[in-house]
């Protein structure tokens, strides 16, 4: 029996059989489905091979300021020490202008100390010209390192005077120049930090400086007679080289730098009138605003007040009331504004100052130094958020703030030194009155010129916004 034709046919049975059974199947899918087209899959075949539109690039994120946050005030705190180590060594200079009348420097006039010290918050002020555009550029790191150590260097060089050019260079320049680099990029970074609660952060910021003029002056005071000139000074060099770490360790920019380097002077400020009225007022109110703390201590001696054992203790007085002064008004500011607080509090100085012809006792010398205290912290701690007010574009908010200072810097050069210059004998009552009205008038004419500022910054937003 053949059984390979058998199998051959059985084989072909099967075949076709399978065939009809696909067919079936595909007879069926057509029937319930419909043909299946395939252009569809052709033309998205040949959209892939083609080259698609790229999507629009999405916009950078605008720079979001987180306006709290532990990052954020331990900026504040790094700020902090730093005002402690450049205002609060300019507000202790009343305890060194009384011991270098009255023992190192007994052959010079009181006019000539008083350079010192107004060279020293001058070149602090100045100083803000060329970290200004720095810390625009990135060099915060820099700048703080390099000032920190002018300052520490200064106190220790301070230590080691016999002579007044000596201590003119050490106290006045070196000091004045550690002073420059760092205070404008400590209170212009917490820009960077602080929008709603700027003024808040800047008052608290600014309480460092009487916090050091308060501290600094009672360490010398007590440790001067015991161990000396040289070892009181060193004290608080070593002091403040301690604290030196916060800054450095704390202090970090969020804003990246400008892409552009800008100049020292921003040319667009020179032609809006609120800014240049700002720097008028400033002038005029910084002029006459450090005279009670260079010379009340001076002053309560000549009419013995105080005995000379606690006088020292009146420019820790003045530091006291400044602390309220740093924190309070610009507590306020947050919601009056600062510019309105800057020229409430000067002109409340002002009123102050023309006080100052009626003291004559303990109490009413108490009183006025606690008083022009809270009144010049309002002075010295609202001008950067009233700069922030008038600086439409952020990123030259460094460059403004240094051209303010340098005004605000001639300003306590030559003020201090003039109210000397005016008081050419310590025992003469006329000249005394003098002084005080040099004081007076200047700090009342800044507040004027700060309300004058307000008016005119008013009048400038309203114009833009109609252009706009």
């Amino acid at each position: 029996m053949d059984i390979q034709p058998t199998l051959s046919r059985r084989h072909t049975m099967e075949s076709e059989k399978d065939s009809s059974s696909n067919l079936s199947t595909q007879g069926g899918a057509e029937f319930f489905e419909g043909p299946v087209d395939r252009t569809e899959d052709i033309k998205q075949a040949l959209q892939d091979t083609e080259p698609q539109p790229q999507p629009p690039a999405v916009p950078p994120k605008p720079f979001e300021i987180p306006d709290g946050g532990l990052t954020a005030w331990l900026q504040v705190f790094g700020a902090f020490v730093v005002m402690m180590a450049t205002w609060g060594l300019v507000n202790t200079f009343g305890v060194y202008q009384t011991y270098y009348e009255t023992d190192l420097l007994q052959s010079s006039t009181s006019s000539e100390i008083s350079w010192i010290g107004s060279l020293q918050g001058a070149l602090l002020m100045m100083g803000g010209i060329v970290s200004g555009p720095l810390f625009d550029a990135g060099y915060f790191h820099a700048l703080t390192a390099s000032g920190l150590f002018f300052v520490v260097f200064g106190l220790f060089m301070t230590s080691l005077c016999e002579t007044y050019w000596q201590v003119l260079l050490a106290q006045g320049i070196c000091i004045g120049l550690g002073c420059g680099l760092l205070f404008l990029p400590s209170a212009a970074i917490l820009s960077q930090y602080f929008a709603r609660r700027r003024a808040l952060a800047l008052g608290i910021q600014s309480a460092g400086s009487p916090l050091g003029g308060i501290i600094f002056p009672i360490i010398f005071s007590r440790l001067e007679p015991k161990i000396g000139f040289g070892w009181a000074t060193r004290v608080i060099a070593f002091i403040l080289l301690g604290l030196a770490v916060v800054p450095l360790i704390f202090m970090r920019p969020r804003a990246p730098p400008a892409k552009h380097h800008r100049a020292f002077i921003d040319k667009t400020a020179l032609r809006e009138p609120p800014f240049l009225s700002y720097c008028v007022a400033g002038l005029f109110a910084f002029m006459g605003l450090y005279v009670p703390f260079f010379y009340l201590q001076l002053y309560s001696l000549h009419y013995k007040v105080v005995p000379q054992d606690l006088a020292a203790y009146l420019v820790t007085l003045l530091n006291t009331g400044s602390v309220f002064g740093r924190i309070l008004p610009n507590f306020a500011a947050d919601y009056l504004g600062s510019m309105n607080m800057l020229a409430a509090t000067t002109l409340g100085a002002g009123v102050l100052a023309f006080g100052w012809f009626g003291v004559r006792d303990l109490a009413g010398t108490v009183v006025f130094a606690l008083l022009f205290g809270f009144f010049n912290g309002g002075v010295t701690s609202l001008p950067p958020s009233a700069i922030v007010a008038l600086t439409p574009d952020m990123s030259r908010l460094g460059t403004r703030m240094g051209m303010v200072f340098a005004f605000i810097g001639i300003a306590i050069l030559v003020g201090t030194p003039i109210a000397g210059a005016i008081l050419k004998d310590v025992d003469d009552d006329g000249l005394w009155k003098g002084l005080i009205a040099f004081s007076a008038v200047t700090l009342f004419v800044g507040g004027l010129g700060f309300v004058v500022t307000e008016r005119l910054h008013v009048r400038h937003v309203k114009r833009q916004q109609v252009k706009e």
